[in-house]
């Protein structure tokens, strides 16, 4: 085989991966936000150095990105937002909060109800104002449809009064400051009509000019969130006036002419879950901001430790530190980790494509935005390490990751809440969904080869957590629904843990037996069965005393495992290749590039033979 044709095969076996990652149609999906990145305007050396020119940065890098758009649809539908979040957020965290926030949250809002006013979307599409979100309070989170901001419908002037009733209803983390140019935001308020109250909406409010704050909207700056700044206010409202069209009605409720509430909603709770559906599309977006931050943070970790040199067995060679299986095993087990969460990913952004709004696909969209974002910084983490001090710095990009997917862990719906929700709801559903259940121990020594016993565990796996939950529910009497909740949530949770691990090893499943024969597959394949045996092995306490896994073979997995990571561990640095990242952003992290060392060369050093100084005494 020729040099030529070793070339041509490994790049077909980064494009398969890389198809496997991003979809069989990357190049469309994808290649808009992989260009952009590339341009000067997102380069990191632009960055500020004060917090008020980094706020103002993420403001004119919205700008520079929607004028790029050059007429195409703003980025409101699922897989648009979902790619903007893939590919800024490594980028410019601050960046991707506030274009998620205007064209999701807020632009994509005002689309899905766009009924009968038809408004002028006009200074939004071209950013003459930017759109935020106000629905979280100071006293209201997770809760969020108990908040407490109040819109007086106004018969008299046939419009809507919003006032902030005390400090904890005050509007929670916005970006409400005058920063970035004229605001508007979507507020959400409880609807009173004849001091009767419908439930929560949304109304659009003007909130500032290029200056200041406009009459009656108070803003004040929070302390800093560590990380990439954004402008994250209080924001209340002191009798703020708005007309009838400020209102986002629909069939869930409105405004008719002779000034009564009407509503084919029922339940005031289901009124608000419509006006703030758009949360849903927020849950896939901090899901697929984690995948690539997390892929990022691992391609970094994988050239570093390829590019760091250090004493070898002999003290007088020199080995990359990567070489050493202390390094490269966690790192492979990251890569399969990071495999998993963007297929998990991607079903759920499939699904929720395909299927629309409905309990189950809600309920995927959610356990894995608190699977994948929990992995995510649990990647992160361990690159950051295998990277050193110099990882610590900002200037490499680590810890901006870092402190970033916190964040995402806690927009739109903390994962511990919505993870409990969906515990909740899976444990009174009949049975999990999946394959049988194996009726006994797969004989021999290969079980750990066949992809198909894996996922039969962790179906499995999954069921036994959620009968642990019944068992303990069962133990508390009748009438106290919280002390019944307490006694099962630990299991229940990590019924939902195991829930989001068996949906990612099906995508693996699938994934795999979709490639070709050849290189791609054996790679994808060792990274699926390298995940289901670490997730296998954590648990095999429990599998081998429901009879599901032998005494030999739970021994034999310390073996199994070491075997998959030396056959990974060689791949590391084409598997990271086939995250598509461009190389201008990795040159952008001084650790990622072989020539690391020189990004902290001193031009005055006495090394360097063109360095200006003055001759030492000695030298004298």
């Amino acid at each position: 085989m020729t040099a030529a044709t070793d070339h041509t095969s490994a790049e077909r076996t980064r494009d398969l991966l890389t198809g496997v990652l991003l979809g069989d149609d990357f190049r469309r999906e994808h290649g808009f936000w992989q260009r952009l990145i590339r341009t000067e305007p997102f380069r990191r050396p632009g960055r500020g150095s004060t917090e008020e020119e980094r706020r103002a940065l993420a403001y004119e890098r919205l700008r520079h990105l929607n004028d790029s758009l050059d007429g195409d649809a703003p980025p409101t539908g699922p897989r648009a937002l979902a790619a903007l979040h893939e590919w800024l957020g490594p980028v410019d965290p601050a960046l991707t909060t506030v274009a998620g926030i205007h064209y999701n949250l807020f632009l994509g809002s005002l689309v899905d109800h766009d009924g009968e006013h038809r408004r002028d979307l006009s200074d939004f599409l071209r950013l003459r104002r930017v759109g935020t979100f106000l629905c979280t309070e100071v006293a209201h989170g997770n809760d969020a449809v108990a908040v407490e901001t109040t819109a007086e419908y106004d018969r008299e002037r046939d419009g809507f009064v919003l006032s902030t009733p005390h400090a904890g209803a005050q509007k929670f983390m916005p970006n409400t400051s005058p920063c970035g140019g004229p605001k508007s935001g979507l507020v959400a308020a409880r609807l009173l009509v004849d001091g009767h109250e419908h439930g929560v909406f949304l109304f659009l409010v003007p909130l500032t000019d290029e200056v200041r704050t406009l009459p009656g909207v108070r803003v004040r700056l929070l302390p800093t969130r560590t990380g990439s700044p954004v402008d994250h206010c209080l924001t209340s409202f002191d009798r703020v006036f708005v007309d009838r069209t400020a209102l986002l009605d629909g069939e869930h409720g409105r405004i008719g002419e002779d000034g009564e509430f009407s509503s084919a909603v029922a339940n005031r709770r289901r009124r608000f879950l419509t006006s703030i559906g758009r949360v849903t599309s927020g849950k896939i977006s901090m899901t697929a901001c984690a995948v690539g931050c997390a892929r990022a943070a691992l391609a970094v970790a994988v050239r570093y430790g390829g590019h760091r040199l250090i004493s070898g067995p002999r003290g007088s060679d020199r080995v990359p530190v990567i070489a050493h299986r202390s390094h490269h095993g966690p790192l492979a087990s990251a890569m399969a980790t990071v495999f998993a969460m963007s297929l998990l990913h991607r079903r759920a952004l499939d699904r929720w494509e395909e299927e629309g709004p409905g309990e189950e696909t809600e309920r995927l969209v959610a356990v894995a935005k608190g699977w994948v974002t929990w992995e995510a910084r649990a990647v992160i983490v361990e690159s950051r390490e295998r990277c050193g001090a110099q990882a610590l710095l900002e200037h490499n990009g680590m810890s901006e990751l870092l402190t970033g997917i916190e964040g995402a862990i806690t927009a739109e719906g903390d994962n511990l809440a919505i993870h409990a929700k969906a515990a909740a709801e899976m444990l009174f559903a009949t049975a999990p969904a999946g394959p049988d259940p194996l009726p006994a121990p797969f004989p021999g020594p290969d079980a750990f080869d066949d992809p198909g016993f894996l996922g039969r565990l962790l179906v499995r796996l999954e069921a036994i957590w959620f009968d642990r939950a019944r068992a303990r529910m069962r133990l508390v009497p009748h009438g106290d629904p919280l002390a019944r909740w307490n006694a099962a949530s630990g299991p229940a949770l990590r019924g939902v843990e195991a829930h989001a691990q068996r949906q990612a090893a099906e995508a693996y499943a699938r994934a795999v037996a979709a490639l070709p024969e050849g290189p791609a597959r054996e790679r994808l394949g060792a990274l699926q069965r390298l995940f289901a045996l670490e997730r296998i092995a954590r648990a095999s306490g429990d599998l081998l005393a429901a009879g599901l896994l032998a005494a030999d073979q739970v021994d034999g997995l310390p073996d199994r495992l070491e075997e998959l990571t030396a056959e990974i561990a060689p791949h590391l640095p084409e598997l990271a290749e086939s995250f598509a990242l461009p190389p201008e952003v990795l040159a952008d992290w001084p650790i990622a590039r072989p020539d690391y060392v020189d990004a902290y060369d001193d031009p005055e050093a006495p090394w360097r033979p063109d360095a200006d100084r003055e001759p030492s005494s000695e030298e004298r």
